[in-house]
């Protein structure tokens, strides 16, 4: 059992890890590998229009779903993942999930916080990157420089505030299950 620091030092550093779980790593990764190549680098046609608003909603939705995501150690110490739902885990079909008490995982509203605050980071990051701007805005990135410099911050803050604030317990997919989950869900 690992011991909590309530030092100003471990909120900060439990603070970060919170943050840096607010985008999926391998959501962010698509989105910036096909962004390109579905905006023709930010010369759009009505074709890469529609190509990069399915991306943009595919990946913001990807975004929300992995809030609901969790992960938890089998009888046998692998690791398995399920959704999360109102009655608790639902678990894959290959899980051996009598051990593990599931109904410990129920959906909170701080769940449906983070799906929100992390949709509208990545819709922020989204829809500010350069090809997107040149794509479906492209006098915008002229005119309102201000804008595109201060709105990243500004909504990095205040979602930063509420995920320290509200820290998020759960150990989505592509996230290590902690060695005793039923405490942390507690």
């Amino acid at each position: 059992m690992v011991a909590k620091d309530n030092s100003m030092t471990g909120k900060t550093l439990s603070g970060l890890g919170n943050l840096l779980r607010l985008l999926p790593t391998g959501t962010v990764f698509v989105y910036q590998f096909l962004n390109p190549v579905l905006s023709n680098n930010g010369k759009c046609s009505t074709v890469n229009k529609y190509l990069t608003s399915f991306l943009i909603g595919l990946c913001g939705l990807s975004c929300g779903f992995s809030c609901f995501t969790d992960s938890y150690k089998g009888s046998d110490g692998i690791t398995r993942y399920g959704i999360a739902t109102l009655k608790g885990l639902w678990p894959s079909s290959r899980s051996d999930s009598a051990s593990v008490d599931l109904s410990s995982y129920k959906i909170r509203v701080g769940d449906f916080a983070h799906a929100f605050f992390s949709m509208i980071v990545f819709a922020v990051v989204s829809l500010l990157d350069g090809n997107t701007v040149q794509c479906f805005y492209p006098s915008f990135e002229s005119t309102q420089k201000a804008l595109l410099m201060v709105l990243p911050p500004a909504i990095g803050a205040v979602s930063s505030v509420i995920f320290v604030l509200f820290p998020n317990k759960r150990h989505g997919i592509g996230y290590p299950a902690s060695s005793d989950s039923s405490d942390s869900k507690s």
